[in-house]
């Protein structure tokens, strides 16, 4: 019975039951459509002859068996030389051998066919035709199934995608991290046309002279984002979301670093920086725990409190908890799945990240023990380092070695790994792999079955929890925080902190008796990050600073480079248009049939170039935001007549959300910009309102115990009161005795003004010295006569001259007149 777990065993077993119902059958195969050719899916009796899946020719080369006609038989010579490059090869085959088609069709149209492979070209019995039709739709129902499953993996993982360039928008992601969303996610949701590499071009700042997509307007700047085939860093791009999540609804300031195992950017770095900040939390994914164990009992010196995420941490750690998967029972789940997959057992590889992370060893531990007694030998794990490149080499030594017949990976890259080696091999689907987390490549090959099930950690929820356990902590008390959490396990040496489990999700494509499907985790997951964002944000008691740390995993050959556009490139061509452009080998000799607009596309420049790259198909999707080009989406691949017309809706309505994502990303570049350039300019004018006020009423001191100080402009509330705190410090400081205050630089002499005026003077009189008002001109004193003004008993002169004689003769000194030298000689 077919559980859905593996299609590639299922229709092996359709084609053996096949061979079967045919009297005398030698081999039998099913060859199914993908786009213009025909693949081997599945045979039988071949003697290694021929690896599955693999290429049988054009769909073109032959016409498949009708379905209302039924079953028919053929020449086996023409049949194979038609279908299999190495005919030649087969043996046991008499001189009238032939092959008996079944048509295999999805919702009535064929889409290939059951070939068996019998000794005469006589049609074999109406029972046996019966019986081989009856298989050939138990392999059409299986394929129909899947395509159902697919379907609605396709939708859901397209409104995952979607959600995350929404949440890049919201956390202000560069366009390195948008430009690999994209990329990654429209390679997994469109798995047919194989896309080799995705494109970002943008104007280098249509907002500042791009045009519109109508007009763009002669040579521009652009930038050009290129992501390389490397397994994406979306698992902790999700442990991060979800701590940021939880850092804006608990109204934390958080910080979250990625650090790598060495150098200056190592997480031992990260932390000490955090303890010399003097952050009020830690948490930390370890790459190597015991390495980080002393940089995190500094933190507990300082007081700081230490949670670990993602991986445990070693035995006695000073951290506080584990917030994260209990990595032996996912192994376990894990081994169970590769079980039903081999149940006549086999040899089986292993890979992790790093045999210093514990959680890898652990999940290789309880796979162990749930595969003991199963026939299943288990080789010890091999190390990628987190190196995505290392992890495909040692996949692809470890495959040619020796036969494996299942493989587990450890961590997020290691599942993909395995993949794309059984890809290169042409194992996809023979190999059985059970993998762990959900990067978009894992998705990808268990849409097409080159995977067969992941365990998915719940990361996102990871990131979230270490931070809402950190904030309890430092808002609530440690050891208050801590009652709340469960208690070690009794008698678990192993863990010593208390464990916050997270719990993991078993996913295939198809729901089974043992796993989700792919299609309703996603959709899920999407709520569940939705309904996050959209909680409102909450108010710390107090000002809290938290640091998170993971795991950088390098950023590798991406590629980001500034060139000056080409009108007449396929990009200049799609910014012109403003519209999608799809070039496709197959219409490349257009001109010659009279298409001329056709055979025009096919000499741009770029396409020429992208021609000898191997790019067969080339589609270029303007990025428009109201009416405006921000730029283009470019998509290659190696295949002929690889975007369908539903595929380009679909990249657009991509592409749509992406234009919107760079929108708003530009916007608040530049309204942090001119935010920035704001502030500056106000600290400017700060700073030269502060010197005006200070040259506006300065102390000068013209003889022993008497000041003067100038007033300039207008006295308000504000400045009365530092005119009042100068004067009188200097007073103190001078033991002044007559205090000389020259308004003849004030704009308006009025009540408001005299009242500040007969303020400093009652001021002055409590320290001991006097306030002379100087400098009134004929135009103030007949406003304050106008205006009933009354100085009281302060004194008051007309010029600063006649005030400091005033002063002198308070003081016991007297001016003394000389004539000059110059006039003593003439």
């Amino acid at each position: 019975m077919s559980t859905g777990l593996d299609l590639a065993a299922a229709l092996h077993r359709i084609v053996e039951d096949a061979t079967d119902s045919v009297p005398g059958a030698l081999r039998g195969s099913l060859l199914i459509e993908d786009g213009d050719r025909l693949i081997y899916r599945a045979a039988v009796g071949f003697d290694g002859l021929l690896r599955v899946p693999s290429d049988a020719g054009p769909a073109s080369a032959g016409p498949l068996p009708d379905p209302g006609g039924g079953a028919r038989v053929v020449p086996a010579d023409a049949w194979y030389r038609a279908r299999l490059p190495d005919a030649a090869a087969l043996g046991r085959r008499g001189a009238g051998a032939a092959v008996a088609l079944a048509p295999v069709c999805m919702h009535g149209r064929p889409i290939g066919v059951l070939a068996v492979e019998q000794p005469a070209a006589d049609p074999p019995p109406d029972e046996r035709w019966a019986l081989l039709l009856a298989v050939a739709e138990s392999a059409s129902a299986a394929l129909e199934r899947r395509e159902l499953y697919d379907d609605k993996a396709r939708s859901a993982h397209e409104n995952r995608v979607l959600e995350e360039v929404l949440n890049a928008v919201a956390t202000q992601a560069s366009p390195q991290e948008l430009v690999e969303i994209v990329s990654s996610g429209i390679k997994s949701i469109q798995l047919r046309p194989q896309w080799s590499a995705v494109e970002l071009v943008l104007l280098e700042d249509p907002a500042r002279g791009g045009a519109p997509a109508s007009d763009p307007g002669g040579a521009v700047d652009v930038r050009v984002y290129r992501v390389p085939r490397r397994a994406p860093t979306s698992y902790w791009n999700n442990l991060r979301d979800g701590a940021l999540a939880a850092g804006r609804n608990l109204g934390v300031d958080l910080t979250f670093r990625f650090g790598g195992a060495d150098g200056e950017g190592s997480q031992v770095a990260i932390l000490d920086e955090g303890i010399r900040r003097g952050v009020h939390g830690i948490a930390v994914a370890p790459i190597d725990a015991a390495r980080l164990e002393p940089v995190v009992r500094r933190a507990r010196e300082a007081g700081i409190p230490v949670v670990m995420f993602d991986s445990p941490p070693v035995e006695g750690s000073g951290a506080l908890a584990y917030v994260g998967t209990d990595n032996e029972a996912a192994g376990r789940l894990a081994g169970e799945m590769m079980a039903r997959l081999l149940p006549d057992g086999g040899a089986v590889g292993a890979q992790i990240a790093s045999v210093r992370a514990v959680n890898g060893v652990e999940r290789v531990a309880g796979f162990r023990a749930a595969v003991a007694g199963a026939g299943i030998a288990v080789q010890p794990p091999s190390e990628n380092v987190y190196d995505t490149s290392r992890a495909l080499e040692l996949a692809m030594a470890a495959l040619r070695k020796g036969e494996l017949a299942g493989a587990f990976g450890g961590c997020a890259e290691n599942g993909p790994a395995w993949g794309m080696a059984a890809r290169a091999l042409s194992r996809a689907g023979d190999l059985k792999i059970v993998a762990f987390d959900l990067v978009p490549e894992t998705i990808a090959m268990l849409r097409e079955g080159t995977i067969h099930a992941t365990v998915v950690q719940r990361e996102y929820d990871m990131g979230y929890r270490a931070i809402q356990v950190l904030h309890d902590m430092v808002s609530s008390g440690v050891e208050e925080a801590l009652a709340g959490l469960p208690a070690p396990r009794q008698g678990d040496s192993r863990r010593s902190v208390r464990f916050i489990d997270t719990g993991v999700d078993v996913v295939t494509l198809e729901r089974t008796p043992w796993s989700r499907p792919l299609s309703e985790h996603l959709a899920l997951e999407t709520a569940r990050k939705t309904a996050n964002r959209r909680r409102g944000q909450a108010r710390a008691t107090r000002p809290i600073e938290l640091l998170a740390v993971g795991v950088e995993v390098g950023e590798e050959g991406f590629v980001e480079e500034s060139c000056r556009l080409d009108p007449g490139s396929l990009v200049g061509r799609v910014l012109s248009d403003g519209r999608s452009i799809v070039v496709d080998a197959v219409d490349e000799a257009g001109d010659e049939t009279g298409d001329e607009a056709a055979g025009v596309l096919h000499r741009l420049p770029d396409v020429v170039e992208a021609r000898r790259g191997g790019a067969l198909t080339l589609v270029g999707v303007p990025l428009l935001a109201r009416g405006v080009a921000l730029g283009v989406l470019v998509l290659y691949s190696e295949r002929r007549a690889a975007c369908s017309a539903e595929d380009l809706t679909q990249i657009e309505r991509i592409t749509d959300t992406l234009a919107v994502a760079l929108e708003n990303a530009q916007l608040v570049r530049r309204i942090t910009e001119r935010t920035g350039a704001l502030e500056e300019a106000n600290e400017r004018q700060a700073a030269l309102l502060g010197t005006i006020q200070e040259l506006s009423s300065p102390v000068v001191p013209i003889a022993p115990s008497i000041l003067v100080m100038p007033i300039i402009g207008a006295m308000d509330v504000q400045r009365t009161g530092r005119f009042l705190e100068s004067m009188l410090r200097e007073i103190s400081e001078r033991r002044a005795r007559v205090v000389l205050i020259d308004v003849t630089g004030m704009a308006v002499v009025d009540a408001v003004a005299a009242d500040h005026l007969m303020a400093a003077a009652r001021a002055a009189r409590l320290l001991g010295a006097e306030v002379v008002l100087v400098g009134i001109t004929p135009a103030a004193a007949q406003l304050m006569v106008q205006q009933g003004l009354d100085l009281g008993c302060v004194v008051t002169r007309s010029t600063l001259e006649l005030g400091f004689a005033y002063a002198l003769s308070q003081t016991g000194g007297r001016v003394v007149y000389r004539p000059s030298p110059r006039a003593r000689r003439s």
